[in-house]
């Protein structure tokens, strides 16, 4: 019998190609005869290849995929500066602090802009300005934060203005 798909030689009861994992069609109650010149190999019964085993990762995540994942939230941040073969990682402390840095200078400014509106909401739509510069600084913050995440799935050192250098001065040390 022939996978319908990869065409090697299957044992007549298999439901899977033990080559290419294709499902076979059921062969009907009886069985089909042998076609004329059909002979196993190593003529006994048909034994389909078992898998190569699976080896498990060694070393967890690449310095790359750590680098990107600190920017997820402050958690993985914070995770990768304490965990052991993260925080010897360059890359990955460098793009974790700079998350953290970015994640104060969002916070400060968004506390800042919404002080700023308390103090001046006498003034008659002033609502409506602050309303479009938060959207603006929401906006810009949200695209470096962006910006970020991809440099770092890449494994290249983005630095942010003012906050990078902080960060690659922490990285450093």
């Amino acid at each position: 019998m022939q996978c319908p798909s990869c065409h090697n030689e299957v044992a007549p009861q298999a439901t899977f190609c033990g080559f290419c994992g294709a499902a076979i069609a059921a062969a009907p109650a009886g069985g089909p005869a042998a076609p004329a010149g059909y002979a196993p190999v190593g003529g006994g019964a048909y034994a389909a290849p078992a898998a190569p085993p699976i080896a498990p990762a060694a070393g967890g995540l690449s310095e790359n995929a750590a680098a990107a994942i600190a920017y997820i939230t402050i958690i993985p941040a914070i995770i990768f500066l304490v965990l052991e073969p993260y925080n010897r990682m360059r890359l990955v402390r460098f793009h974790s602090i700079q998350n953290l840095a970015l994640c104060v200078a969002w916070m400060a400014i968004w506390i800042g802009i919404t002080i700023l509106h308390v103090v001046m909401h006498f003034i008659p739509f002033i609502g409506v300005l602050f309303l479009l510069v938060d959207l603006a600084v929401s906006v810009g913050f949200f695209v470096a934060w962006l910006i970020c995440i991809l440099k770092a799935s890449k494994g290249e050192y983005f630095k942010l203005p003012i906050i990078g250098d902080f960060a690659e001065k922490q990285a450093n040390s």
